[in-house]
């Protein structure tokens, strides 16, 4: 009985000691896991910031024109293409007329000076007519004037007479000058009609080298007294004009260099010249043009056509 006792105290004081020391083993191992979690996380921690820096330089924005980072020295802008007013003309007569005939196509390249079309008018030819007789008529009354001066100096003439003779000439050289800068508008030499006679049909030539354009003329068709004919442009200089706004003036000053795209020429680079900054702010979207001279000449260029431009500041 009383080994039974010592045996049953001897097992309690063993629970007592192997208790104590299983709740410190479950305490050490969850502390190891803890511990173990902490060194895990570590790695996402830094994870997280290599992921802030990489926002930091997707905030960096890359440039349309070389796909390089855009730097804070430049401003972007968008524009057209487009040739001086000196270099583009509108071919317009102050007189109408039926087309008689066209001799070049819209595209095609002319000379200054080359025939485009004819037109038929019968008042193109009253004119000429007028011309010639006011020019006759001119030539007799001057004689006559010059009799009746010289009559009058030699009081053998009244000076009625002589008045009435200087009216007339001076009147006659007043239609005569009239009717010759007509002809002269209408690209005529009045002089040469002296010579070659009347002509039948007014010609309309080109008045610069160029392209024509916007030509919308067929046989037959009348022409209006300042009705576009076609229209002849000079691609030997071509400009952009871009637009910008009240807060980008600060870095726009004339001879600023520009770098430029073309809308359907891929990805080539042109380069151009600030020249020019508009003088008044459109009312309604509150831009501003601006004006480059660009640097290469280009067969594909076109007025018209769409650009993204860079400025340097």
């Amino acid at each position: 009985m009383n080994s039974n006792m010592n045996l049953l105290g001897r097992q309690v004081r063993i629970k007592k000691v192997l208790i104590p020391c299983f709740v410190l083993l479950l305490i050490g191992c969850s502390q190891s896991r803890t511990a173990d979690n902490a060194v895990s996380v570590e790695p996402d921690t830094t994870k997280k910031v290599v992921t802030v820096d990489t926002t930091k330089q997707d905030t960096m924005k890359v440039d349309a024109m070389t796909s390089a980072t855009a730097m804070p020295n430049h401003s972007s802008f968008n524009g057209i293409l487009m040739v001086p007013p000196q270099r583009f003309a509108t071919v317009t007569l102050t007189m109408g007329g039926k087309i008689h005939s066209v001799n070049v196509l819209s595209g095609s390249y002319v000379k200054k000076g080359v025939l485009l079309a004819t037109l038929e008018n019968p008042e193109f030819v009253s004119l000429q007519q007028n011309y010639l007789e006011a020019h006759a008529q001119a030539e007799y009354l001057e004689a006559e004037f010059r009799r009746q001066q010289r009559l009058s100096t030699e009081e053998a003439a009244s000076q009625k007479r002589f008045q009435q003779s200087k009216a007339d000439y001076l009147s006659m050289k007043s239609r005569l000058e009239a009717t010759s800068a007509q002809l002269t508008l209408l690209g005529i030499i009045p002089q040469s009609l002296l010579n070659g006679g009347i002509r039948i049909y007014l010609e309309v030539k080109a008045p610069l080298d160029g392209y024509v354009a916007a030509l919308n003329v067929n046989l037959g068709k009348y022409i209006s007294a300042g009705q576009p004919l076609c229209e002849v442009i000079n691609k030997g200089e071509t400009l952009l004009r871009m637009t910008a706004y009240e807060k980008d003036l600060k870095d726009l000053l004339p001879g600023r260099h520009v770098q430029f795209r073309v809308n359907g020429m891929g990805t080539q680079t042109f380069h151009a010249t600030l020249i020019s900054v508009g003088q008044e702010v459109d009312k309604t979207n509150r831009s501003i043009e601006v004006y480059a001279r660009v640097k290469e000449s280009n067969p594909r260029f076109r007025p018209g056509m769409y650009i993204s431009a860079r400025v340097e500041k």
